[in-house]
């Protein structure tokens, strides 16, 4: 293949990897149409018809080769301060997530590592009956231990796919992971403190220190309503995939708060504030975590005050984890095995689908089960060709309700949450 050739492979693999969708976005669109949107509407007229937007904040730098103890090179650093990787498409090819493959995500500095585990401690406290304070041990020997295989996924995951960018990391797919979870029920230990009637939310608070090294700052706070916290799933851990929780993962204690943004998820567990009120710590309230309840303009400077709510469950999303991104194939190739996952939040994914001809025709998936609740869902299957050549090959998902995947990335919100586009790949057969 001729060097142009490959160079117009790899960047328009690039470019679909990083914007995953079928839209170029409005500035792209311009320069190609002189100026038309996608309805054929001058762009002069959407200004007139809506409040100027913000100036764009300028999009970061790409993700950068990582290199950390215990993690494999694959992955891709978003951010040294706080530290931040994601986990490229096509290293989530594992039913488990391996621990060397999991996306890493802090919000404040990373505190020392403990050497006595079973004797780190947490209270629970607020309103409840009976506070209480207690170690690992004492978790384990008082508790029912129960392990299952669950997502965890960032709030922001696939915000490189809005235009214009948002605020913060830029993921594409890869701030999720689904590993195996081992610890007790966040529903035993809250009945064990006796739950009163004004037992409404949570608080959670870990050890990271706040970046500015402020001791009265946390890093990251957030709580959730307390049908979420006695949801059967929601889990206190100390193992990951069958090991001793990974200190870079939150050991020895973390939160694992499945289907909702891992945030919530609380690494380090040092305290659970039962309260009657909505949390108002590090993370909660204006934009933090929070969607547009109706839809902005993209760019617009909003404060979150009005027509915001919580994130709650994570969006669905389907990716396609073999073949890789770019990958060249034999000439004589006419027919592509593919695999990939898809995950839904709270719901439940009903069917997967690929296109290899821009989203006139999609062939459907085998789905394999979920061996539990939050467990993604694992699908292959294959897409014929009818000549060697360039294609992009999409995949979709669809929920228990009948929702699909969107094409391009919509809800436009400040803090970029809650994009889940199309996965795109570019394969080259010859």
């Amino acid at each position: 293949m001729r060097k142009d050739a490959e160079e117009t492979l790899s960047q328009r693999s690039t470019g679909v990897s990083r914007r995953g969708a079928m839209g170029a976005s409005l500035a792209t669109i311009a320069a190609v149409t002189g100026g038309a949107s996608l309805a054929g509407m001058p762009r002069t007229a959407l200004a007139q018809s809506a409040p100027a937007p913000a100036a764009a904040p300028a999009r970061p730098a790409g993700p950068q080769p990582f290199d950390f103890p215990g993690k494999e090179r694959g992955l891709k650093l978003l951010g040294d301060r706080p530290l931040v990787a994601e986990t490229p498409e096509a290293l989530l090819d594992d039913d488990t997530t391996p621990i060397a493959k999991f996306f890493i995500r802090n919000n404040g500095q990373v505190p020392a590592e403990i050497t006595d585990r079973d004797g780190w401690r947490f209270t629970i406290e607020g309103e409840v009956e009976r506070p209480l304070t207690l170690s690992v041990a004492e978790l384990k020997s008082r508790f029912q231990a129960q392990t299952f295989r669950m997502v965890m996924e960032c709030g922001g995951n696939g915000r490189s796919f809005f235009q214009p960018a948002a605020r913060g990391n830029q993921w594409t797919n890869g701030g999720a992971g689904c590993a195996e979870w081992t610890g007790v029920r966040l529903a035993d230990v809250l009945k064990a403190a006796g739950l009163k009637p004004t037992a409404k939310y949570t608080g959670h608070f870990g050890a990271d220190p706040h970046l500015s090294g402020d001791t009265d700052k946390d890093a990251l706070s957030r709580g959730m309503p307390i049908d979420k916290a006695l949801e059967p799933h929601s889990l206190i851990v100390w193992q990951m995939n069958g090991e001793p929780l990974p200190h870079i993962h939150g050991g020895p204690l973390r939160l694992v708060v499945p289907g909702w943004p891992a945030s919530l998820s609380s690494k380090w567990l040092k305290r659970i504030l039962v309260r009657e009120t909505p949390h108002d710590g590090q993370g909660m309230g204006g934009t933090s975590y929070r969607m547009p309840t109706q839809p902005i303009v993209p760019g617009s400077n909003v404060d979150g005050r009005t027509n915001f709510a919580d994130m709650t469950s994570m969006p669905l999303r389907a990716i396609i984890t073999a073949p890789a991104n770019g990958t060249r194939l034999p000439e004589a190739t006419r027919r592509i095995p593919l695999r990939g996952a898809a995950w839904a939040g709270d719901y439940e994914v009903a069917k997967v689908e690929v296109s290899a001809d821009a989203g006139q025709r999609w062939q459907t998936m085998t789905l394999t089960a979920p061996r539990n609740r939050y467990d993604w869902v694992r699908w292959t299957g294959a897409v014929d060709l009818p000549t060697a050549g360039y294609y992009e090959l999409w995949v979709r998902a669809t929920d228990s309700r009948g929702i699909a995947q969107p094409h391009v990335a919509t809800n436009w919100n400040p803090q970029g949450y809650g994009a889940n586009p199309l996965h795109r790949i570019a394969v080259l057969v010859g």
